[in-house]
Parts: structure tokens; sequence; C-alpha cells
């Protein structure tokens, strides 16, 4: 088989594979409420998938300085989240979102304008969780009210997951190690649940989701430290594994203080 065949077949299983994990990820997410919501949206369910199909083409080297770019993007979108649940609560779609990625892109355009280490990127993580935790607060608990979903509400998801897929593994090559990261993390996942969620149960329940991503960001900060340490001493496989298995452990236990009544 030539390449070129080879690559873009490969490539549309790699897209499909993740959509359709992300859109089975989602569909619980919506059902389950803003906090149980919030914490699947920030589970690795967009740059989890990504990071397994950069790995089948780039050594542990790649992939660990990958995660210091991801994790200082996701200090981004920690303020992504806060921007949306201030604006949404009484602003339209086009505004609330709008808005919000205008201050992300310029955020974002510091952090590409960067080459991050740890440390720096470790405390942006810190400044931006602890201001976001405190600001989303009062938006937390806003009730949830059931609709019912359209085909094409889950084909939007599907797509927008699988173009991010097919741009970050096409160019990972050209972009190298800290730019794959960069786009890994795009809030693709939660761009999609705003863009489902206003429109059809309004600005104030779908803020409540995003307003507990924070917390869920927290974990996924902790698993891109942890995937940096672990991929060139034990391995890429290893490595996601471990980093997959801290921010799933990391959403449970939130859950289980929420459930025993802690004020987290």
């Amino acid at each position: 088989m030539p390449p070129d065949v080879f690559f873009v077949l490969t490539l549309i299983v790699k897209m499909a594979v993740t959509a359709a994990f992300v859109l089975a990820a989602t569909i619980t997410a919506e059902r389950a409420g803003p906090l149980v919501g919030g914490l699947v949206a920030t589970l690795p369910i967009g740059a989890g998938p990504v990071y397994v199909f950069l790995s089948l083409d780039h050594d542990a080297h790649f992939i660990a300085q990958s995660a210091v770019a991801s994790l200082a993007v996701n200090a981004i979108n920690v303020i992504f989240a806060v921007v949306y649940c201030m604006l949404a609560q009484n602003r339209s779609l086009a505004v609330s979102l709008g808005g919000t990625y205008v201050v992300w892109a310029l955020l974002t355009a510091i952090v590409v304008g960067n080459q991050w280490s740890l440390g720096p990127a470790l405390l942006i993580n810190a400044l931006a969780i602890t201001l976001g935790l405190w600001l989303v607060r009062p938006f937390r608990h806003t009730r949830m009210v059931r609709q019912k979903p359209y085909w094409y509400d889950y084909a939007l998801r599907a797509l927008m997951v699988a173009v991010l897929v097919g741009i970050v593994v096409t160019f990972s090559f050209r972009i190298g190690s800290y730019g794959s990261g960069l786009l890994a993390v795009i809030p693709v996942v939660l761009t999609s649940i705003i863009l489902i969620l206003h429109r059809r149960a309004g600005g104030k329940p779908t803020a409540a989701v995003l307003a507990n991503t924070p917390l869920g960001l927290l974990g996924f900060g902790i698993a891109c430290t942890v995937l940096h340490f672990a991929a060139e001493p034990l391995g890429v496989a290893a490595a996601l594994s471990l980093a997959l298995a801290t921010s799933v452990g990391w959403s449970l236990a939130i859950l289980a203080a929420r459930r025993h009544g802690l004020p987290i």
C-alpha cells in the first residue's frame, strides 16, 4: 500500500476512534449533572487519545516535552472556563463563547511565544486554578434541566474532536513536541459542551458545568506532570497509563469528597 494512502487510512481510524470516545463521555456528562459533567469534561478524553496517537510516531522525550506545553495551556483553559462562566450569566451564546475565545486566544499567544519549562508552567497553573476556584464558586450549583438530544448534536461533537486529532497528528512532525502539546489541549470538549448546552439549557446551567471544571483541570495538570516525569524512565505506554489513572483517580476522589459533604 502506498505510504500516503496508508497514512490517510490510519488518520481516519484515529479520528473516528477518538470522536467515538469523546462522544460517549460527553453524553454521560450531560446526564449526570454539573459536577460530574465538569469532571468528565476535563478527563483526558480529547488529549489522551491524541497523545496515544502521537506516541505511535514519536519517542518518549517528545512526549515528555509535549506534556509541559500541555500543562502551560491547561492554565489558560482554566481561565477559559472562568471567563465563560462570567459572560454566560446574562449574555448570548455568541457573545459568551466569542468573548471567551478572544481572551483564550490572547493568552495562548503569550504561551506560544515562550518555551515553558516545568517550574513556570506549574506556577501559572497554581495561580490560575486558585483564583479560578474562588471566582466560579457561586456558579457551581445551578440545576441542569434534562434536554432531549438530537443526532446533529452528537455529530457536531464528534466532528470537532475528529478535526482536532487530524490536525495534531498530521502536523506534529512539523510543529514539534511543544506545538503538539499545545494543540492537544485546545478546549474542544469544553467548546462542544458550550455549543450544545447553552442554546438548549441556557447560559447559567451551562456555566454550572464549566464552573466545576477548574477542579478537574487541576487533576489534568497533575496528570501532565506525571506524564512528563514518567515518559522517559518508564516508557510511553506506562507513562500514559499512569497519567490516565492519575486524572481518573483525582476525579473519583473529588466525587467521593463531595458525597461526604467536604467543602471542595
